[in-house]
């Protein structure tokens, strides 16, 4: 007698290490957790380059990562495989905040968790993590009290001018410290780079009309808060 052909014979559905209730809550909850992650950092973004795909991606790790949690679960083989599968991605975008770092490696520790089933510890995990980043960006904590600027000035290479433009800095500045020097144009400008700290009652632009009456017309830049944003 002829033995009944069974294409699903030896095939085995590893699914069921996790119920479908098991396998709902921990993605539900990754999304949720990872949502209010991707709300903080846009309530508490400072700067110009805000990225909506950023702050979807942050949800979507969340999510993989449980995911990839699950599937590895206990499994050394799986977790080896799996990270000599991951290990041929390149990612090329630079992160252009450190803090987005933080932000990428807390939707991730969100999935760890509720890949695993620690659900009260992702919950927690997140809430105290995004109150700590709301109140340091509401009291604006380790923030420096005395900015920097940076100041370029182009004056003519065919003289001494950075006696005379020392001589401004040192009327409007508490601090001022050449940085670089340049020829540019061929040797026809000099430019110079200063970081100064301006005083108290001295606006950029004072610095910027002082300056200009004594580089022979030529350029004068202020940079003001390049170190408060991400440009």
């Amino acid at each position: 007698m002829i033995a009944a052909f069974d294409p699903f014979a030896g095939f085995e559905d590893l699914s069921g290490t996790y119920s479908v209730a098991d396998v709902t809550i921990a993605l539900v909850l990754s999304f949720v957790l990872a949502a209010i992650v991707g709300w903080v950092y846009r309530a508490t973004h400072k700067g110009v380059s805000y990225s909506q795909s950023y702050v979807q991606t942050l949800v979507l790790l969340g999510m993989l990562t449980s995911l990839i949690m699950m599937i590895v679960g206990s499994n050394l083989a799986r977790a080896f495989s799996l990270v000599g599968a991951l290990s041929i991605v390149r990612f090329r975008n630079a992160v252009k905040e450190t803090r987005d770092v933080g932000f990428l490696f807390l939707a991730m520790g969100i999935g760890m968790a509720t890949g695993t089933r620690f659900y009260t510890l992702a919950a927690i995990a997140t809430l105290v993590i995004c109150g700590v980043m709301f109140v340091m960006t509401r009291f604006n904590w380790f923030a420096l009290q005395i900015s920097s600027q940076v100041v370029k000035v182009q004056v003519p290479g065919d003289g001494d001018f950075s006696a005379e433009v020392e001589r401004v800095l040192i009327g409007v500045t508490t601090v001022s410290d050449l940085v670089s020097m340049e020829s540019i144009r061929g040797g026809a400008i000099t430019e110079l780079t200063y970081s100064v700290q301006l005083k108290k009652n001295a606006p950029p632009a004072a610095l910027v009309s002082a300056l200009s009456e004594v580089n022979g017309g030529q350029r004068v830049t202020v940079l003001t808060g390049y170190d408060r944003s991400d440009l």
